[in-house]
C-alpha cells in the first residue's frame, strides 16, 4: 500500500522523497516533518556537517489546503553544505575506507573515482527518510498509535530501568532530555564520557537502539507468507538503514539463552474476557503478528566507518599500499539515529495498517479501526467441534 523513494546525493544540491499511499484527509504541513528533521540533527558527537545544515521540507505535491489528497507526496530538502562544493573541484578519491560502500560499489558499479560511492552511500540520505517517516507517524497518529524510541547502549554503557512495567513514554519524554537520547541519566553521563574519549583517540563509537510502538492493534502482519511476516519486514526495514548491522525483536537474543517456559508469555483471562499477557518477552509479536502490547525493536549500529586515525587500505590509482584519508563525519551517529529508525518502523506500520483496513480516505479507514478484532473473547468465537482436511 505504502511505498517510498529518495534521490540526491551528501553534498548535491537537495534531497527528494517522494511516498505514495497516504490516503486522502490526512492534515500535513511541513511543520509535522521539521521537529524529527530537527531531531535527526541534533545529539553529543555529531559532525560539523550538522552546524552547516537548517533541514527543512518542503511539501510540493499531494497536499491541497492542509489536506492530503491521495496523490503521491513529494518532498523536498536543501543542503545548506552545497554552495561549499557547487563551484569547487573534487579531490579524487582512490583509497577506499573499511566499513563503507567505497569499494563494493566501485566493484559493482565500476566508478573511476569513489566518490561516486560515498555520496549516496552517505546517510545524508536518512534525512529524506525521516522525512516520510513523520508522515507515516502523522497518520498512525490518527489511530492513537504512539512510535518512540531511544538508546540503550554505547561503548558498553548501558542503561538500567527500573520501570516495571515499562513506562514508555516516561522513557521517550527523558531521552527527549539527554543529549545522547539516552533515558537514563546516570548511563547518558557516562555515554558522554566515552564519546568524549572516542573524540580524544579519534575514534567513533556505535550503539544499541530501541524502538517501541504503542497502541497498536492485535493482527497486523501474517503468518502465511514470508514476505507478509511483520518480523521480517521490520527487519529488513531497520537494517536497511545505514551502519545497522543486527536487529531484534523483544529480548529475542536474551530468550536464547533459556528454556521455553522461561521465555513464551502465557495468557490469562482479563476483565471483560479480555486476552491478556503476563510478558511481553516476544516484543509484542507472535507468527508474524502484532499481539497488541507494545512493538519492540532493537537496532545494532556499528561505530561510524570514517575515523580520524587512519587505517590501512590500498591506494587503487597507484596499487600500492596506503592509509584511508579522514572525510568529515560523526564520531558518535547512534543518538541522532534514534529518529531514523523511529521512521522506518513507522513506515512498515503504517503500510500494514493500510493493508489491514484499505480505503482511500481517512474517513472510510476509521470505522474499520474500530471494528477490527481484538484480544477479547467476544471477538472470538469457535465452533468447537471435529471437522476434517477435506484434501484429496
Amino acid at each position: 500500500m505504502l511505498r517510498f523513494l529518495t534521490a540526491g546525493e551528501s553534498h548535491g544540491p537537495m534531497l527528494t522523497g517522494i511516498l505514495e499511499g497516504i490516503p486522502a484527509g490526512m492534515a500535513l504541513s511541513p511543520a509535522d516533518l521539521d521537529p524529527d528533521l530537527l531531531r535527526r540533527q541534533q545529539g553529543y558527537g555529531s559532525g560539523g556537517r550538522m552546524q552547516i545544515e537548517r533541514d527543512h521540507a518542503r511539501i510540493t505535491g499531494g497536499v491541497m489546503n492542509g489536506h492530503t489528497t491521495g496523490a503521491p507526496l513529494a518532498l523536498l530538502i536543501e543542503n545548506r553544505d552545497w554552495q561549499n562544493w557547487a563551484e569547487k573541484d573534487v579531490a579524487p578519491m582512490v583509497t577506499p575506507r573499511p566499513g563503507h560502500a567505497d569499494l563494493t560499489g566501485a566493484i559493482k558499479y565500476g566508478y573511476r573515482d569513489l566518490r561516486l560511492s560515498l555520496e549516496r552511500a552517505s546517510a545524508r540520505e536518512t534525512t529524506a527518510r525521516v522525512a516520510v517517516g513523520a508522515i507515516c507517524r502523522r497518520l498512525l497518529a490518527e489511530f492513537g498509535i504512539t512510535v518512540g524510541g531511544y538508546v540503550t547502549e554505547i561503548a558498553g554503557e548501558v542503561a538500567a530501568f527500573d520501570d516495571n512495567p515499562p513506562d514508555y513514554r516516561a522513557r521517550f519524554a527523558a531521552a527527549a532530555q539527554s543529549e545522547v537520547n539516552c533515558p537514563d541519566p546516570e548511563a547518558s553521563e557516562r555515554i558522554q564520557a566515552a564519546i568524549r574519549q572516542a573524540k580524544i583517540d579519534k575514534d567513533t563509537l556505535g550503539g544499541v537502539i530501541e524502538v517501541v510502538a504503542l497502541g497498536l492493534p492485535p493482527g497486523l502482519g501474517s503468518h502465511v507468507h514470508y514476505d507478509r511476516r511483520l518480523t521480517g519486514r521490520l527487519a529488513g526495514a531497520v537494517c536497511s538503514v545505514q551502519s545497522i548491522k543486527g536487529v531484534e525483536i523483544g529480548s529475542a537474543f536474551e530468550n536464547t539463552r533459556k528454556r521455553g517456559t522461561q521465555v513464551h508469555d502465557q495468557i490469562t483471562l482479563g476483565e471483560g474476557g479480555r486476552l491478556d499477557r503476563s510478558s511481553n518477552r516476544a516484543g509484542g509479536l507472535e507468527g508474524g503478528m502484532t499481539t497488541g502490547q507494545p512493538l519492540i525493536v532493537r537496532a545494532a549500529m556499528k561505530p561510524i566507518s570514517t575515523t580520524l586515525a587512519p587505517l590501512a587500505t590500498v591506494n587503487l590509482a597507484t596499487g600500492q599500499p596506503d592509509q584511508t584519508v579522514y572525510e568529515r563525519s560523526d564520531f558518535c551517529a547512534t543518538p541522532r539515529a534514534v529518529v531514523v529508525i523511529e521512521a522506518m518502523v513507522a513506515f512498515v506500520l503504517a503500510d500494514e495498517l493500510l493493508l489491514k483496513l484499505g480505503g482511500d480516505s481517512l474517513d472510510e479507514m476509521r470505522p474499520r479501526f474500530e471494528s477490527l478484532r481484538r484480544g477479547v473473547l467476544d471477538d472470538l468465537p469457535q465452533d468447537n467441534v471435529s471437522w476434517r482436511l477435506g484434501y484429496e
